[in-house]
């Protein structure tokens, strides 16, 4: 199973293992349930294969409160994400890594936000990026893990980040709640 042969080599013990794993793990549901909820065409595999990694470089990362000791800035830890798996030889995975951060993040948003980013467009695309990048806002690796954010809440955060962000999420919540 190629996703826990990535995971257990980059994170072979640990709390943070089983933090990575539990929120991928319902991530991954989440965004298989949505997508089945378009009514479009998706590949199964690759949602679920992007789900399970889309977060595969917070190891690296400066953030103690999610059991992460590295030292890069968390903002960063899609592109470092997209960077292990383009050299594990999965480039389409790492599309998942770089593309989920918010609802997507554009070249304005980087330059904008002085974020510490490449100045290029990071949008989920596909629907199958654009699937893990929505469920991924209603899970938190923090707090309760395992409990699903409510729609109104995941809101309130995405509109904390600009009226661009809340309406590219809200184009994604409209293109998977068709049923």
């Amino acid at each position: 199973m190629l996703p826990y042969s990535i995971i257990d080599k980059y994170y072979p013990t640990g709390p943070l293992r089983d933090i990575l794993i539990t929120h991928s793990e319902l991530v991954r549901a989440k965004a298989l349930e949505v997508a089945r909820n378009s009514g479009l065409p998706f590949e199964e595999e690759l949602i679920s294969n992007g789900a399970m990694l889309h977060d595969i470089g917070i190891f690296l990362c400066d953030a103690p409160g999610i059991e992460c000791y590295g030292t890069e800035p968390y903002i960063r830890h899609g592109i470092l994400g997209g960077e292990i798996l383009r050299k594990e030889g999965y480039p389409e995975l790492a599309r998942f890594c770089e593309r989920h951060t918010g609802a997507g993040l554009t070249v304005n948003d980087i330059i904008n936000q002085n974020l510490p980013l490449p100045h290029i467009d990071l949008l989920p695309e596909t629907i199958e990026e654009k699937a893990v990048c929505y469920a991924d806002k209603f899970y938190s690796k923090s707090g309760n893990i395992t409990q699903e954010k409510p729609l109104d809440k995941v809101i309130s955060s995405m509109q904390r980040h600009g009226e661009d962000t809340l309406h590219r999420f809200m184009e994604m919540h409209k293109l998977f709640n068709r049923i």
